[in-house]
């Protein structure tokens, strides 16, 4: 930050005759020449005077040894930021002066009128953050080979905009899982058209993981919105596995079907009443020719099934005499019952998850 750093103080040995009390106004050659206070900004990085067009330093003497002396410096000091909250986090950072050589029993700091002796422009802006807030303090400083210095502290309370980090993280992250929750409606037949849907949404969720750590300063702890991506990756890596989990119990369904079709004789029609019916539950029978068979409604919804019809051939009668009486019976078998509440859990689960995440850390 550029800032301009006035000190004022009383040196009778500059006093002089003056019926007007006006002063008397010279440049960095007299600074030279007297006692100035030797300050110096605590825990900077880089600071330095201005020189452009000629030093930007001004000394200016009262008649009754009164001195102001105004220099204009730029600072770049270290700020210690908690990064746990990020990039929800409000940061406060502190501007230190201290006198280098003149402990607290030579040289009294304070602050000349308090907060209002630290003013700023309105028109200040920063891009990442909004000043909130400052206030001025001072304290002593120990240091264990020289003694207790004065330091005087300007306190800077920042909080950083959202906006930007919505546009570029969480809300491509919440897309995302959204887009996974896509392949619920999606025919689980359809694996050309399920499996890279998943992958895709996997591989973006890595890719914005993988470019929001890349800006960030590299910590041992985890930030706020760690945990918004990686709870959103689990959410699409789930819905990748829900559907993992859809097709194995349909190969297992099928495998079901296939031994059934081997022990018992079976037909795919009415037409036959002695045999064993199957509809399997890829294929939809029209209910003109089969009845109630088939698509069925449950709470409005369509059902797929697998109707397995078993005719047992029962002989009774007198010796001599056959005669066959059929019996049977339904196996229904909900194929669609993963996709079905997975439509529903998974958006309801992340809804409470942003609802918990916004609570705690807006």
């Amino acid at each position: 930050m550029t800032l301009y750093l006035r000190h004022y103080w009383k040196d009778e040995r500059l006093s002089f005759p003056g019926k007007t009390n006006q002063s008397m106004t010279f440049d960095s050659r007299l600074v030279k020449k007297i006692w100035v206070p030797d300050m110096f900004f605590v825990h900077s990085k880089r600071s330095f005077i201005h020189d452009t067009t000629t030093d930007n330093v001004m000394l200016r003497v009262y008649p009754d040894g009164k001195v102001l002396y105004s220099v204009r410096v730029t600072v770049t000091a270290m700020c210690n930021m908690d990064l746990s909250h990020f990039p929800l986090d409000t940061q406060t950072c502190s501007l230190e002066i201290e006198s280098y050589a003149y402990t607290d029993d030579d040289l009294m700091l304070y602050w000349k009128k308090g907060n209002d002796s630290l003013k700023t422009d309105d028109k200040i802006s920063l891009s990442q953050f909004l000043i909130q807030e400052f206030h001025t303090t001072t304290k002593l400083a120990f240091y264990s080979s020289t003694g207790w210095y004065n330091r005087l502290y300007i306190t800077f309370t920042l909080r950083r905009h959202i906006f930007f980090f919505l546009l570029q993280t969480y809300f491509p992250a919440t897309l995302m899982v959204m887009l996974s929750w896509v392949s619920f409606w999606i025919d689980r037949r359809a694996v050309p058209a399920r499996v890279p849907l998943g992958i895709t949404t996997v591989l973006t969720m890595s890719t914005i993981i993988t470019g929001v750590n890349a800006s960030m300063p590299r910590v041992s702890y985890i930030k706020a919105v760690d945990i918004y991506l990686w709870v959103s990756f689990v959410f699409v890596f789930l819905s990748v596995l829900e559907y993992a989990a859809v097709n194995y119990l349909s190969t297992l369904q099928e495998r079901k079907e296939r031994k059934l079709r081997e022990r018992l004789p079976c037909t795919c029609g009415m037409s036959h009443m002695g045999h064993m019916m199957m509809s399997s539950s890829y294929s939809e029978m029209d209910t003109m020719t089969t009845g109630h068979y088939g698509m069925s409604e449950v709470n409005g919804d369509k059902r797929e099934h697998m109707l397995v019809q078993l005719a047992i051939d029962k002989e009774q009668g007198t010796p001599g005499r056959a005669g066959k009486t059929r019996s049977y019976s339904s196996l229904w078998i909900d194929t669609h019952a993963i996709d079905k509440y997975s439509r529903v859990i998974f958006p309801g689960a992340y809804a409470v998850f942003n609802i918990i995440y916004w609570s705690i850390y807006s």
